[in-house]
């Protein structure tokens, strides 16, 4: 699947329709054989995970976008689940408090960045405010921005601007060595409608329903419109995204684990080595203790 993986990459300002785009395989896979490859991709990932610890001049940030129910924690939790927890920090975004919407859209994010030598992965993430607030373009009214007094004053430009802040803070982080990977969970509006009733009609899966997922089914041509602009225009060389067909969920987290470590190799990541000097003094001190 290495091969494949570049067909998943968004290309820069290209048109997109997401109507078009597929969200089943275009291969014939059993579960037994994805989970097979996660577990040998996950093993490669340990290795590198130490190294980039190790190497301490890189930090790497995920990003998870995606429709409600498309598979998102679960991603997380398989392609991730043999990594060392001690560098992995997971952050999941939910509606702004008051005191985050009293700062600007990023500011909340900031604290949740990967240190050198550490993976971050962001379940939803500062591209809400361009997705659910492009829809429900009320809700920027809570940031009480200047010079917007009503939604009248939401305008095409806004959304341009704020498009060129996210890019600016994207390139920012890369320039300081961060690793950015941005994933777009592309379900079918018939695969989440089932994965709805799933969850209702299975106990154990409750705590995860939201009767808000269905009020959102109503926007779904609204909010495929807007990926399709923020996906075109937010996929750069140093913050590229992927479009992850995700029907078949085992199927998603297998091509996520195989484009993560694809990408976590081109960082030419390298455990320090002690010189030969350095290594005869800790041994001979070594060999005075008690």
């Amino acid at each position: 699947m290495e091969k494949e993986s570049a067909h998943f990459w968004v290309q820069p300002d290209l048109p997109l329709n997401l109507s078009k785009t597929r969200t089943q395989p275009d291969k014939d896979f059993s579960k037994e054989k994805m989970q097979a490859e996660i577990n040998e991709t996950v093993d490669e990932l340990k290795d590198l995970q130490e190294k980039l610890y190790a190497d301490n001049r890189h930090g790497v940030l995920i990003i998870f976008q995606a429709m409600d129910a498309a598979g998102k924690d679960g991603a997380i939790k398989h392609v991730m689940s043999g990594l060392n927890p001690q560098g992995v920090h997971v952050a999941s975004f939910k509606h702004p408090s008051d005191e985050e919407y009293d700062h600007d859209f990023i500011w909340r994010f900031n604290k949740h960045l990967p240190l050198q030598g550490a993976i971050s992965i962001f379940n939803r993430s500062y591209y809400e405010h361009s997705l659910i607030c492009k829809v429900h373009p009320e809700l920027i009214m809570k940031e009480k921005l200047p010079e917007i007094f009503s939604v009248k004053d939401i305008t095409p430009d806004f959304w341009e601007k704020r498009i060129k802040q996210i890019k600016r803070y994207e390139k920012n982080m890369s320039q300081f060595g961060t690793l950015i990977l941005k994933f777009y969970l592309h379900i079918s509006r018939d695969e989440q409608l089932q994965r709805l009733k799933d969850r209702i009609n299975d106990p154990a899966k409750h705590y995860k329903f939201n009767f808000a997922d269905i009020e959102e089914r109503e926007y779904w041509d609204d909010y495929m419109s807007c990926y399709e602009d923020i996906l075109t225009k937010t996929s750069t060389e140093n913050a590229p995204w992927y479009i992850i067909p995700a029907d078949d969920k085992w199927y998603a987290r297998s091509v996520i684990a195989n484009i993560l470590k694809q990408q976590l190799a081109t960082l030419d990541l390298h455990t320090p080595v002690l010189d030969k000097k350095e290594i005869k003094r800790i041994k001979t001190e070594l060999s005075k203790a008690k």
